[in-house]
């Protein structure tokens, strides 16, 4: 079939044939990431079962307390499974709170302005009269709220899936921690964080929750939090009273770790603390309300140098809990079990600091409490945590002065030995009971490995024997026996987290290897597609001689097959944006080369070296500590006022494409409102900058979201003016080429708008950049043609153009500050012109932000490719352009296909892998989602910019 008779035997023309070709990629590409995301985003099998006291019967663990006397799960007796410790806890969350915000700075190699401001936390752990201790609590990756939440009241393992709850948490079904307080008679109240109330709906006593998702509002929920903190320490009506506090969660998305707002937070707090140990002490004497109280000052998870949390490095996992109980315990434990690090504070007071696992919390916790712990918690009763509170060694009528204390030491480990057994034997439960409900469970050598550890420490139960009446040399034995005991369900519990750690996940492999397969179908068809088309352009050429093969075609392929390769690397991964922007360096340099050899647009191929030199720096401060960028700004900017120079330039642009062109009314009417929107971003920062106090009064009124939602608004509007224009105006064919240019500027035009005030004072530059780069790329597209007597086919001349396009799209993501993380999202974005969190509209503009340049901007704009060659406007040409917008779209999906492919081949690979959580599973998902968005924008496109004649 002819290229004009493809093209023109259907009703719609080209645009039919077009949509019809890309929409059925499209659904190939959902069918096959809906399968394989279903067989790989599982989330781990939640059993039904809970916990009860009357469980403690089957244990084989011997001389438990007795409940004989008590209805099972009553709201009376004194202990359950375990001996009650503690009477009353006070838990106090501070969200995100980074391990050095609790820490004394001497313990790390250099004082940060935010260290030491928690000063009330180190002078208490270095009493010695206080019973206090800081811990280094290590968190399991993903490090959003949810999921710690949710992690540290059921003491196990959320999966990755659960991510996408953490903006409208579902309520725990599983058993937990708070369940077991209520159903053990314990009496809870919360305040702070909604998120506690949507988890645990009918669960507490009293409850103060507060909105949590506004980033942008630092105080809301403290505020709250504070005024009903202390008032409810002085009451008796609770058991257990929860704080969740948020300001440096939110401090931290905003401004940052090394920022005023968030020092002011951490002295905001340690007042807050002082006052409420002030009450506690008060009231801790011998019958007090507080004569055994617990409190712990904890955080959900850590955060990065720029605030953000949901990965798995570092500085997200490791975060703080201090505990003090009110009765002081009398030994310290042998260096047998006390790991802790003790070093002199500023001050010379020596603080010790232990470590403990976040997974370990539900356990320990429930032991203290003397509650039943939760059926599907795997952690270990802390040593530390647990041996720190009084209430654990029995001194009743005991003096601590006489020479056995080691007796009262092994009594003490007798009584940790026999709550561990309880604990493993739970442990040992669950796992069997899991293995037996999952689809797929645990191997037979794994369950093996654990059974083996967990009858090794059984079999050693003998040595549980009654040191109290040990009076000769057989104590040292007792001693021995007891610490090899605890060390056997030690092992067996570490074991057990290891092992859920890097297989609890439930990986279907049919359903991912359909998907799969189903995904490399797609990239065969679309890549017989290109062929085919390229086939039917080549046999219509008048050249006497085609070239279907060249050296930047070939080049092209290998860019794109290194870029994709690199995904299998987790090191590659991690540097994406430095390595994506070498593979675009790479190609510049050749082009370059390639304009010397012909003395042809070395400037240009110059100008877009020099260009990409620029995103490589800004690439590179992107990744950097907020005080660099901060000083980069102050550089960049100068003053307020400059970020409105690159919106005065593209402004000047669109003003000049409307001025020079003969098109539609309709279409300069929407130039002219993106113009009119880019005024009212300048006039938006202008006030909310320090600029603000010099504008006349009258804007007063605007300041805030109005003139946000004024640009939402428009920009609606003048997408709704396109889709008129689009379907009840005929376009004639030898207009195409104006008529395209100047819609792609319209359509980018109204996009630009809503994403630079989305992006902030750098979104103009980026915008700016992308502008530059893909006006050179268009210009160098002529230097492909090689051979004068010779035409290029559409694969070759548009390879390497459209290779670039893609890999500057990239390097645009990582310039504005992403990158494939959940805490590479600019969270903020998604309250701008919003001071309330709402599903759609939030999550629809952090996409806007987080795929605009990187995925909108530049799918929209790949028609200049196309369309800047052609000064001619003949029906001809015009013809011959539609079959190379076809085929430049192809090719730019088929690219985003392929690396999409590698990425999900890659999690296949790795999905073992101990970061598979928190950097191959993140990377997968923003790789999916942008193929769908982009597969969704060149259906659009299809519409939007082929004809209908």
């Amino acid at each position: 079939m002819a290229v004009t008779e493809w093209w023109t035997t259907t009703s719609c023309g080209g645009r039919r044939s077009a949509f019809t070709a890309f929409f059925s990629i499209l659904l190939l590409h959902c069918i096959a990431i809906l399968l394989f995301t279903s067989g790989f985003l599982l989330t781990r099998t939640e059993l039904p079962h809970h916990s009860h006291c009357s469980d403690a019967s089957k244990s084989p663990c011997g001389l438990l307390p007795d409940r004989s006397h008590q209805s099972d799960d009553n709201n009376g007796g004194d202990s359950c499974w375990t001996k009650p410790a503690v009477d009353r806890l006070v838990i106090i969350v501070l969200d995100a709170l980074r391990f050095d915000f609790v820490a004394p700075s001497t313990f790390f190699e250099e004082k940060k302005p935010w260290m030491d401001k928690l000063q009330v936390l180190h002078k208490l752990a270095s009493d010695s009269e206080s019973a206090a201790r800081i811990f280094k609590a290590i968190a399991d990756p993903p490090t959003t709220s949810l999921q710690r939440l949710k992690g540290l009241t059921t003491g196990g393992l959320p999966t990755f899936i659960d991510i996408g709850n953490s903006f409208g948490a579902p309520a725990i079904v599983e058993d937990n921690l708070i369940q077991q307080l209520v159903q053990n008679g314990k009496r809870v109240v919360m305040m702070g964080d909604d998120t506690w109330t949507q988890l645990f709906p009918n669960h507490f006593n009293k409850s103060y929750p507060y909105p949590s998702f506004n980033v942008k509002d630092l105080d809301t929920v403290d505020n709250g939090c504070i005024s009903h903190l202390i008032p409810t320490l002085y009451d008796d009506d609770w058991d257990v009273l929860i704080a969740h506090f948020l300001g440096v969660d939110h401090a931290g998305h905003i401004f940052g770790v090394d920022s005023v707002q968030m020092i002011d937070k951490l002295q905001q707090y340690n007042e807050q603390l002082e006052k409420v140990v002030e009450v506690l002490q008060s009231q801790a004497g011998r019958g007090g309300l507080h004569e055994n109280t617990l409190l712990l000052v904890m955080g959900d998870h850590g955060q990065t140098i720029n605030g953000d949390h949901g990965g798995g490095s570092a500085e997200e996992v490791e975060t703080s809990i201090f505990a003090m109980s009110l009765r002081k315990s009398p030994l310290t434990l042998p260096s047998e079990f006390d790991a802790s690090s003790c070093k002199p504070d500023l001050d010379g007071r020596e603080v010790c600091v232990s470590s403990i696992e976040q997974l370990d919390f539900a356990a320990t916790v429930s032991a203290l409490l003397g509650i039943p712990f939760p059926y599907g918690s795997i952690g270990r009763v802390n040593p530390m945590l647990y041996a720190l509170v009084g209430g654990t060694w029995n001194l009743e009528g005991y003096d601590m002065s006489s020479s056995q204390s080691r007796l009262k030491l092994e009594e003490w480990m007798h009584n940790y030995a026999k709550v561990l057994c309880v604990n493993s034997w739970q442990v040992k439960k669950y796992i069997d009971v899991y293995t037996a409900s999952s689809v797929i469970g645990f191997s037979v050598d794994d369950l093996k490995h654990v059974a083996d550890l967990y009858t090794q420490a059984a079999n050693w139960s003998d040595s549980l024997h009654d040191v109290a009446s040990c009076r000769d040399e057989a104590c040292s034995i007792s001693f021995d026996a007891l610490k090899k005991q605890i060390d056997l369900y030690s092992n067996f519990l570490a074991s057990v987290a290891e092992l859920a750690r890097t297989k609890f996940t439930e990986f279907n492999l049919r359903m991912m290897g359909i998907g799969f397969g189903i995904l490399l179908i797609s990239i065969f068809i679309h890549v017989l597609v290109i062929k085919k088309v390229d086939d039917i352009d080549m046999s219509v050429l008048p050249s006497h001689e085609t070239s279907s093969v060249s050296f930047g075609l070939i080049v092209s392929c290998t860019i794109v097959a290194a870029r994709a390769c690199s995904f299998l690397s987790n090191s590659y991964i991690l540097e994406e944006g430095k390595m994506t922007n070498f593979l675009l360096a790479s190609i510049g340099m050749l082009g370059l080369r390639h304009s010397i050899m012909r003395k042809k647009m070395i400037s240009e191929a110059a100008a877009f070296v020099f260009l990409i030199s620029i995103l490589r720096f800004t690439i590179e401060l992107g990744l950097s500590k907020p005080q660099e960028v901060m000083d980069f700004r102050s550089w960049m900017y100068v003053a307020d006022l400059v970020p409105i120079l690159p919106l005065i330039i593209l402004a000047y642009l669109l003003y000049k494409s409307i001025a020079c062109s003969s098109c539609n009314r309709l279409l300069k009417f929407v130039i002219t409102g993106s113009i009119f929107c880019y005024i009212l971003v300048a006039l938006h920062w202008t006030l909310e900058s320090n600029l603000s106090s010099m504008t006349p009064l009258i804007f007063d009124g605007i300041k805030g979201n109005f003139i946000p939602r004024a640009i939402y608004i428009t920009g609606i509007a003048q997408l709704l003016s396109l889709a008129v224009l689009q379907f009840f105006e005929e376009v004639k064919i030898s207009e195409w080429r104006e008529t395209t240019v100047m819609k792609a500027v319209a359509m980018l035009s109204v996009w630009s708008s809503t994403l630079m005030i989305l992006s902030g004072k750098q979104g103009p530059w980026i915008a700016l950049a992308s502008v530059v780069g893909g006006w050179l790329i268009s210009r160098l597209k002529d230097l492909q043609q090689g051979n004068k007597n010779a035409t290029s086919g559409l694969l070759v001349l548009y390879s390497s153009p459209v290779t670039q396009w893609s890999l500057l799209a990239s390097c645009l993501f990582f310039c504005s500050g992403h990158w494939c993380a959940f805490d590479g999202l600019r969270y903020a974005a998604a309250f701008v012109g919003f001071d309330e969190f709402t599903i759609i509209p939030q999550a629809i503009l952090l996409t806007i932000e987080t795929y605009g340049f990187s995925h909108i901007l530049p799918t929209l704009g790949l028609p200049f490719l196309v369309a800047y060659k052609y000064l001619s406007n003949e029906a001809k040409q015009t013809r011959q352009s539609l079959i190379q917008l076809f085929q430049v779209y192809l090719i730019y999906g088929v690219i985003m296909a392929v690396t999409t492919a590698f990425t999900i081949l890659c999690v296949i690979i790795q999905r073992r892998h101990l970061m598979v959580w928190g950097l191959f599973a993140p990377k997968f998902v923003f790789d999916v989602l942008g193929l769908i968005l982009t597969d969704v924008l060149i259906c659009v496109s299809s519409l939007f910019y082929f004809i209908q004649t």
